[in-house]
């Protein structure tokens, strides 16, 4: 067991899990409190590491690529400050945070824990309900759908078209966009078969955010939805049609029981016919063929 408790949070770890919770201390970011206690699988882990300084020192993990969906959504836009997976220290306390270094990366090593990129998402994201209010909107999530309800604040076409409402099966992507210098934030929902190039300001699907204290909030939306869509990294399904279609092409035509290895050769002959004229492709080709061999 290692852990370390400082007033920007507690990190613990048993061998298998690290257990983030962060502070009561009014430094602690908003996005941190209300985000809550995180509870991270040692397989999510690619890497920790200590930085010093003369008055405090930074713990930082780094997580593998596609393991946590708040992480995909913002796609290293966070502030430090907001950051769950930084934690300040206090320089009477950097032999206990280089102790939680050397334990957690021993563990990685024994574990063997693999560096590249995660095909389906290791932690949950934030949990549902939630809503939030900051720039233009108020945005509601509750595991299906996403509502936009616009305050006083909101351009006037776009709140002329009223509370929007979004099932999850129609949101294609999400992405939020801290404010950064006279640039405006946003968090935009990318709607299946409805692209648009409107700026958020005028977007429905879009809220605008003005660099505001409850602007980091959105990300934890974004964070939600994104752990409810497709994995980015997660390997294609073949088509239904195309498995049928394999399946239909190695099965044999009826035959007596006696002929059966007979007809499964004619059918090989067949397929190999199939191929040659350009009805089957490569790979249907050797799927069908390999049913048939199965078969026989």
């Amino acid at each position: 067991m290692a852990e370390i408790i400082q007033r920007d949070g507690t990190w613990t770890f048993d061998g298998e899990t690290l257990r983030l919770v962060p502070g009561r201390d009014k430094a602690v970011s908003l996005l941190r409190k209300t985000l809550g206690e995180l509870t991270l699988p040692l397989a999510a882990l690619a890497g920790i590491a200590f930085e010093q300084g003369k008055k405090s020192g930074r713990l930082r993990l780094r997580l593998r690529d596609g393991a946590d969906p708040l992480l995909q959504a913002t796609g290293g836009k966070l502030a430090d400050a907001s950051d769950p997976y930084q934690l300040t220290v206090e320089s009477d306390r950097y032999g206990v945070a280089e102790y939680v270094v050397d334990e957690v990366r021993n563990a990685l090593l024994l574990e063997q824990v693999p560096a590249k990129g995660c095909e389906s998402y290791l932690l949950p994201g934030p949990s549902v309900p939630l809503q939030v209010a900051a720039g233009d909107a108020t945005v509601s999530f509750d595991g299906e759908n996403v509502r936009l309800e616009w305050n006083w604040k909101t351009e006037e076409a776009k709140a002329a078209s009223g509370t929007r409402s979004i099932a999850l099966a129609d949101v294609a992507a999400v992405e939020w966009q801290p404010a950064i210098g006279l640039e405006n934030g946003y968090l935009r929902f990318t709607v299946k078969n409805s692209p648009t190039k409107a700026p958020p300001k005028y977007d429905p699907n879009s809220v605008e955010l003005w660099g505001f204290k409850k602007d980091p909030l959105m990300a934890l939306v974004a964070a939600a939805v994104q752990a409810r869509l497709p994995h980015p990294a997660a390997p294609a399904k073949a088509p239904a049609q195309d498995t049928a279609a394999v399946e239909a092409a190695a099965a044999p035509p009826a035959a007596p029981a006696e002929d059966g290895h007979d007809a499964l050769l004619r059918r090989l002959r067949e397929l190999g016919e199939l191929h040659r004229s350009g009805v089957l492709t490569d790979e249907e080709f050797a799927a069908a063929k390999q049913a048939v061999l199965k078969r026989m």
